[in-house]
């Protein structure tokens, strides 16, 4: 499994993918928390707080995650060599799980030079280093969480298709429904009753309760049941591939 991890971040960086999602990322990000005017900028709100920074990063993650993972399985079934894959002494279990930490790898890499902001919001607090640590932390342990929620889609996708721009779409959509589209649904009220709990059901109220620095069981346990389901569905699929 190391070997395709390691041959998985090759990939990644041997072309320009890698190197415009990590670049994609920080330039989209920067411009709107400090060079365009809006409810985003930080300089504007004249409030030392990396809130606008967690609220922006899922809607960035949207889009450049399922471009990451869009030719993992997809590229595998065009060229043909799955098969070749799985001819080599691993596991379906271990090919998936190969490929699936070599895309959250590279997420990772793109949140470390984000650091910088934490260290700038550090300075500009009055009095200097007047934020709050523990909402941070948390929020950065969600921003994980989401983004390792995404690739686990983002793969399942690829594995359904060997069309990488209709993995793309398929990831973008299926990550919007599990995110936004639970805590929208709750506020329509459509139940006389309540929700019912209807937004628990989504990513977003879990990423938001992580994000206030409370670390609660009931969503690392919710991440982790996210995750695992849909690489089983990934395994589950290629078991059934007839490409």
């Amino acid at each position: 499994m190391f070997a395709l991890l390691k041959k998985e971040i090759n990939s990644f960086f041997s072309s320009p993918i890698g190197y415009l999602v990590i670049g994609l990322f920080l330039v989209v990000n920067g411009l709107f928390l400090w060079v365009f005017q809006g409810s985003y900028n930080i300089l504007d709100s004249g409030f030392a707080d990396l809130s606008p920074f967690f609220t922006l990063a899922p809607w960035i993650f949207l889009f450049l995650i399922p471009a990451v993972t869009m030719k993992s399985f997809s590229e595998e079934f065009k060229q043909g060599t799955l098969e070749l894959l799985l001819t080599r002494p691993i596991t379906k279990w271990e090919l998936v799980l190969g490929k699936y930490f070599g895309s959250l790898l590279l997420i990772l890499l793109a949140l470390l030079p984000t650091l910088i902001y934490v260290v700038t919001i550090y300075n500009l607090g009055n009095p200097e280093g007047n934020l709050d640590s523990g909402a941070i932390i948390g929020s950065y342990i969600g921003l994980i969480f989401l983004g390792a929620s995404y690739a686990a889609i983002g793969l399942f996708t690829s594995s359904l298709t060997e069309n990488q721009i209709v993995a793309f779409i398929l990831a973008v959509f299926l990550c919007f429904v599990c995110f936004f589209a639970f805590e929208g649904l709750a506020g329509l009220n459509l139940f006389t009753a309540g929700s019912f709990g209807l937004e628990d059901l989504g990513i977003s109220s879990h990423y938001d309760s992580i994000s206030r620095g409370v670390i609660d069981t009931r969503d690392i346990i919710y991440f982790f049941s996210f995750i695992v389901f849909f690489l089983a569905l990934t395994k589950f699929s290629i078991n059934n591939s007839k490409r």
